[in-house]
Parts: C-alpha cells; structure tokens; sequence
C-alpha cells in the first residue's frame, strides 16, 4: 500500500521555497500547527521563483519528479546540490558541483571532489543523510519538508538535516527524542 502526500502549504525562507508535504493521516490541528512552525521561522515572505498557472513552483521537489520518493530533491538534484561528505571530512556544507556526480535512489547527488564522489559511491548509506535528506525535525513531526543545506548536523555519525536554523534550534532542544520521533515516523512517509 503506498502513502498519499498531500501538498498543504509552501513556507518560504529567504528567497528559497520550501513545500511542505504532509501525511495524509496527520489531524488538520496538527498539520496547521506544523505549518505555522515552518511558515514562523522564515525571514521573509518573498520568493524569487514565480508560480505556475496551477499555483506551484515551477522548481520541482522529489514528490512531483517520479524519482525515488525516500529522498529530497530539486530538479532530481539531491538535498539542494550539497556535498553529503563535505559535512563529514570539511565538518561544513559545502556545494556540490555538476562535473562530480553520483547517481543513486534514481537522483543526482554532486561533490566538490571527485575524491567526494568516490567515497560516497563506494558506501552511499554511510554518508547519505537520514530520512533520505528530508527535514529531520519534520520527519518527526510526521511531515515532509525541503532543507536549506546550511542547517545541518552530525549525530552518533549520522546525518540529520533541516529545513532552517530555527528549525534547527528546535530539533537541538531534544535531539534524542526528537530522532526517537522521527525513526517512528519514517517507516510510514517513506513508503
């Protein structure tokens, strides 16, 4: 059986859209409030890309690409082009570049090195984010959501992403439960 995501809101953080896709089951309380973090924590209510005529952004997010639905991307561009080792070996985001890349789960992943692309094509897992790139914090408030690549962690040697620093914050205030939270939660929207 798969899971329906429904699109409910785009929240937007500087001039960055971010859809967030919520969980058929979510309660509509739950799925607002959600939204209304999200939605809080931006800076501003700009965008620089222009909707289309059926009211959504014309980038594009793994949900809308047919790519493997269990990760996060842009325009088949995993986790908004970031290097995925860089956060281990520089303990920084670092962009990713269109000359190294890595397909894997049906998306493009890029590397600032081509030393980059062949650690991570060697073992994907160990350096691939948790919940397939998606908003760790959302995951564990039962949601989808985009990342900004600049709010990133590294837990117990994994990857945790969010969608922004004051998301962030929030997933630093419990980080334990919040993963509890998320790893219950995953099963059910990665599907």
């Amino acid at each position: 059986m798969s899971t329906r995501f429904v699109s409910l809101a785009s929240c937007f953080s500087g001039d960055r859209l971010y859809r967030v896709l919520l969980h058929r089951p979510i309660r509509l309380a739950a799925s607002l409030s959600l939204v209304i973090a999200l939605g809080a924590c931006s800076p501003t209510a700009t965008s620089t890309e222009a909707p289309s005529a059926t009211g959504t952004s014309e980038a594009s997010s793994t949900a809308d690409s047919g790519a493997d639905p269990t990760v996060y991307a842009e325009s088949g561009v995993a986790i908004a082009g970031a290097d995925p080792v860089a956060y281990f070996t520089d303990e920084s985001f670092v962009e990713g570049s269109s000359d190294f890349t890595h397909e894997w789960k049906g998306v493009s992943w890029q590397f600032a090195t081509a030393e980059n692309r062949d650690l991570f094509a060697a073992n994907p897992e160990e350096y691939a984010p948790q919940y397939g790139g998606y908003c760790a914090w959302a995951v564990g408030q039962n949601a989808l959501a985009a990342i900004d690549p600049n709010a990133w962690s590294i837990v117990d040697g994994k990857l945790y992403l969010n969608a922004n620093k004051r998301i962030q914050a929030r997933w630093n205030k419990d980080i334990p439960g919040n993963i509890a939270l998320a790893e219950a939660n995953w099963p059910g929207l990665s599907q």
